[in-house]
């Protein structure tokens, strides 16, 4: 919180400005947020402009899940103080709490309401590449060909400690199991290489490794990847985005798995480009895909969830384009969510040759 500097000539105006000021420092103290504001806005009506009082205006007012009322205080700071650090960092956290109501109504079916925060919070400055995509799940336009990398990394990141217990325990997710069991028969030899694309936790890596020599991990969020490497059953686990790794890549995979991975991968045509050459003939690629609400004709869709579906012909369409065939294809209750099952399929695919 920001403390009054040296006062104007009109000094009774001051007085009551600064009395009210510091009337509002004490409720904001005490956790009284609303009392907080009302001294406050009584303050700036003695002193209009006072960047002291906008500071911890603004500051009240996220506070009272109002962002877009903090931000124009801070705005106001900003015209006169550009650099002024306090003002910027209550911006951000006010543009950051709009998001987050958006997001709240978007998981609470109220999608109206939602877009308008998302298109409020574009207007205010939130990332345009977010808000797109935000937007994009809401219908408003063209879903984009994958996820923000950085929406992914900060979702996992922050998802990071709670993950297995939360996909395993709460959201009932079998995924790996599904990916895992069907391999041996398969494939009864051992694989020589295997790579678990956006391989989170590690889930998949108890699981796979007794059937391979080596095992390799890729993920986008590092402090997902730490969680990975306590498993100690990777023999190397690489920071990256899937698509980018894949195309500069030469190294070779008998075994590519991608559990739960899709949601966040719109157009797979250029995942199945890269697998066509870098598996052998044999190989098998497995993975999960959410099935619900895909449009046939584009083949994936994002849906309100911010996940894409695929549909079944479209993957069935581009393996056979790329030189797999497919070895199983079943469709499975991939997870829980709000105590709804989501149905999805559960692939294996061998390369052909």
């Amino acid at each position: 919180m920001s403390t009054p500097t040296s006062p104007p000539p009109d000094s009774a105006a001051f007085e009551q400005a600064k009395t009210a000021f510091f009337d509002g420092l004490a409720h904001l103290q005490a956790g009284r947020v609303a009392e907080a504001e009302r001294a406050f806005e009584t303050s700036l009506q003695h002193v209009p402009g006072r960047v002291s009082t906008l500071i911890n205006l603004a500051a009240t007012r996220v506070a009272l899940g109002r962002p877009a009322e903090a931000i124009a205080c801070a705005d106001q700071v900003l015209a006169v103080e550009p650099g002024n650090a306090d003002a910027l960092l209550h911006r951000r956290n006010g543009l950051g709490k709009l998001v987050q109501q958006a997001d709240l109504l978007r998981d609470s079916g109220s999608l109206e309401e939602a877009r308008t925060l998302y298109r409020q919070a574009l207007d205010l400055g939130a990332d345009p590449e977010l808000m797109a995509y935000c937007l994009a799940g809401l219908g408003e336009a063209a879903a984009p060909p994958r996820s923000p990398a950085s929406y992914v990394q900060a979702l996992f990141d922050d998802y990071a400690e709670d993950f297995d217990h939360h996909l395993v325990g709460v959201l009932h997710y079998r995924v790996p199991e599904g990916l895992a069991a069907p391999l041996a028969q398969l494939h009864p030899q051992a694989f020589r290489s295997a790579l678990d694309l956006g391989c989170g936790t590690g889930l998949c890596g108890p699981l796979v490794r007794p059937l391979v020599q080596r095992l390799v991990g890729l993920d986008l969020a590092p402090r997902i990847l730490e969680q990975a490497r306590a498993r100690g059953v990777y023999d190397e686990l690489h920071h990256g985005e899937i698509v980018q790794h894949l195309a500069t890549t030469a190294e070779p995979h008998d075994l590519v798995l991608a559990a739960d991975v899709f949601i966040y991968l719109g157009d797979l045509a250029p995942v199945f480009a890269a697998l066509s050459r870098l598996m052998p003939a044999g190989g098998v690629f497995a993975f999960s895909a959410e099935t619900e609400g895909a449009n046939e004709l584009t083949g994936f869709t994002l849906q309100p969830s911010l996940r894409y579906a695929h549909h079944e012909g479209y993957l069935r369409r581009l393996a056979a384009s790329h030189g797999f065939e497919v070895a199983r294809m079943a469709r499975e209750t991939v997870r829980e969510e709000q105590r709804q099952p989501i149905e999805g399929l559960i692939v294996h695919l061998r390369r052909s040759g």
